[in-house]
């Protein structure tokens, strides 16, 4: 395992409980910043000033993400944490990408000029910032975008079938979160973590069971991220009159993939797309062609997903989370060297499905060590149908046991 630099180990002892006063001195600098780069990079003629400006955000990113605790003192809410320093981390990556970029980015979206007479660098910047996809950008160009599922006739019925959908979500996180707990609440169901391999039952159990906690866990990811996502399109479409074209699905049935880069390019979300090919796909590209920028982009995911542990546990190991991302990319390799592109039917789902829960049985014990799992929020802790299935999963695991 490499070491952690010391300023990584000490990141704990040197939080300070978000105030609004820290908010301001230390939030908002980097945000700022980052729309500043947002604007710039619209217009032709400002690479130097970007360069002068990239520092300065990435430092000011740094000291927020390192300096500020979200959760006060609540180690249930680490979780806060983890949104603070992944927010930081894609401020820096963003703006660096920004930075280096030698042509304005040009919006591609069809508007007609009674929509928009001129065009409005400010909002554009503001669509930037917040567009992780690029959706309607000349920079996301080979995104996939999931056909609507939504009812378009009006703004006022697209808001109400996603407010609809993103409640129902968060009650599905909220039911899944109870259940995966519920297996072992001392250990990676609390704050202090570990591991989802019970080394009591015997190897067939063992692994049965870690199985149906990482298809849970993932199945959870799905409901969280979608709820946030269509809860956040309601409030773009009613409070920033956003057109909901301008609000595509992020995701679309991963449970249907026939291959795995079917769900990686298409049915599991793309936000991070850009900064994963970017930051690993394009480097590993130039030296080991299309097969080392596959592994790039998922060893790039994987280390973002290790920043995500370093932020409520700073002694997590990177391999936890480099081996099965990259294992991810070594199977699409591998796909498209067995079956080339005609991977799919009932052998492309089982295929799919028993590679993604092999390696996903590594990355949730990956994060279940960390303590991740041991996180709570509303969706959970409010959830009606709580006690009943913590019952539930009690019973199974009590059984698994006596067998």
């Amino acid at each position: 395992m490499l070491p952690l630099p010391d300023c990584l180990q000490r990141l704990p002892a040197t939080r300070v409980p978000l105030t609004t006063e820290n908010f301001v001195s230390g939030i908002l600098p980097p945000v700022i910043c980052y729309f500043a780069t947002a604007f710039l990079v619209q217009l032709p003629r400002t690479h130097l000033a970007r360069l002068a400006l990239w520092p300065i955000t990435a430092i000011l990113a740094f000291r927020a993400a390192t300096s500020l605790d979200m959760c006060m003192g609540q180690p249930k809410l680490n979780f806060l944490n983890i949104d603070l320093q992944l927010s930081m981390f894609c401020i820096a990556a963003r703006t660096f990408e920004w930075t280096v970029q030698t042509k304005p980015f040009i919006r591609v979206v069809q508007q007609s000029s009674s929509d928009v007479p001129k065009r409005n660098f400010v909002l554009d910047a503001l669509d930037l910032a917040c567009s992780l996809r690029g959706c309607g950008w000349d920079w996301s160009q080979g995104l996939y975008v999931p056909p609507e599922t939504h009812s378009t006739s009006s703004r006022l019925a697209f808001a109400t079938s996603n407010l609809a959908s993103g409640l129902k979500h968060s009650f599905l996180c909220g039911a899944i979160h109870s259940a995966v707990q519920s297996f072992s609440p001392h250990t990676f169901g609390s704050v202090d973590g570990g591991t989802i391999f019970d080394d009591s039952l015997p190897p067939h159990f063992r692994y049965l069971r870690s199985s149906i906690i990482a298809t849970l866990c993932a199945f959870g990811i799905y409901s969280v991220l979608r709820a946030g996502y269509e809860l956040t399109a309601v409030l773009c479409v009613l409070l920033f009159r956003q057109h909901p074209d301008q609000c595509p699905p992020s995701f679309d049935s991963p449970w249907r993939a026939t291959s795995l880069r079917e769900f990686w390019s298409q049915r599991w979300h793309q936000w991070f797309r850009r900064l994963f090919i970017f930051f690993g796909g394009y480097p590993l590209s130039l030296l080991f062609g299309r097969i080392g920028g596959v592994i790039g982009a998922f060893l790039a995911s994987g280390f973002f997903h290790h920043l995500a542990l370093l932020a409520i546990n700073p002694s997590s190991e990177m391999w936890r989370m480099l081996l099965p991302f990259g294992m991810m990319g070594a199977g699409v390799v591998i796909e498209r060297a067995v079956a080339g592109n005609k991977a799919g039917g009932w052998m492309g789902w089982t295929w799919t499905m028993c590679w993604l829960v092999l390696w996903g049985n590594m990355m949730v014990d990956g994060w279940a060590r960390a303590g991740m799992l041991g996180g709570s929020s509303i969706l959970d802790s409010a959830t009606p149908v709580r006690q009943p299935i913590e019952r539930l999963v009690r019973t199974f695991d009590e059984y698994l046991h006596a067998c």
